[in-house]
């Protein structure tokens, strides 16, 4: 996706930007509310992350005059004020979801997914090959046969599945997964030979491949030379 952050403290602009690209995302930025209305008008973007304390004009304003203006984008506001108040003003004006301060950069991805997916009247599945993954209830398939992952290998499957048939790189799997501190074993391997073992092991043919020197792919068939 195509993200706009509008959050004018330098040190959580740059933490969500740093998850959010080494998730694969695109994400553009402004520090302040006129900044950030303008380019939410002549860009396009997927979603909106708007703080609501911001230099300028405060997010309140900018989501209004983004509503007035027609524009029909997704936003998630932040604050860090958690009153029902806040809360039903920026819903009123037009906001689809709200995350209060502090929160983790993992639940704001989640967000952004689920208002995606009601943006769009998506499934809430990703599918490759005979492999599938429902986001809902975490439920993992291939050809029928539901398969047992834990928590790092169903992170891990998630990244691949959007970003295939694209190779993902290992430095972006590590920071999606650790962020700035991965342990100092090689825990991608083993996550990785782990969800490899449950999902191409038992079937014939292999979904799970390795580009040496880059990262890896989830794709049916391996294209590299």
């Amino acid at each position: 996706m195509r993200l706009l952050i509008i959050e004018d403290h330098p040190d959580i602009l740059a933490n969500i930007v740093d998850y959010l690209e080494a998730a694969g995302h695109t994400v553009d930025c402004a520090y302040n509310g006129p900044g950030g209305l303008h380019l939410a008008l002549t860009g396009h973007h997927d979603l909106i992350v708007l703080d609501i304390m911001l230099p300028g004009m405060d997010g309140f304003q900018v989501c209004r005059s983004l509503r007035d203006s027609g524009n029909h984008t997704p936003i998630i506001m932040l604050t860090a004020r958690d009153t029902l108040d806040d809360r039903l003003q920026g819903l009123r004006l037009g906001a689809d979801d709200y995350l209060v301060k502090p929160f983790a950069l993992a639940e704001l991805e989640a967000r952004i997914e689920a208002v995606q997916r009601r943006a769009r009247g998506a499934s809430p599945r990703l599918q490759v090959a005979d492999l599938a993954l429902d986001l809902d209830t975490l439920r993992v398939t291939r050809g029928g046969q539901v398969l047992r992952l834990n928590p790092a290998c169903l992170k891990l499957l998630e990244i691949l599945m959007r970003k295939s048939p694209g190779v993902v790189r290992r430095e972006a799997l590590e920071a999606a997964m650790w962020g700035d501190d991965p342990p100092a074993s090689d825990s991608l391997r083993s996550h990785l030979h782990l969800l490899r073992l449950a999902v191409d092991r038992p079937f014939p043919r292999p979904l799970l491949h390795t580009v040496h020197g880059v990262g890896y792919r989830l794709a049916e068939e391996d294209r590299e030379d």
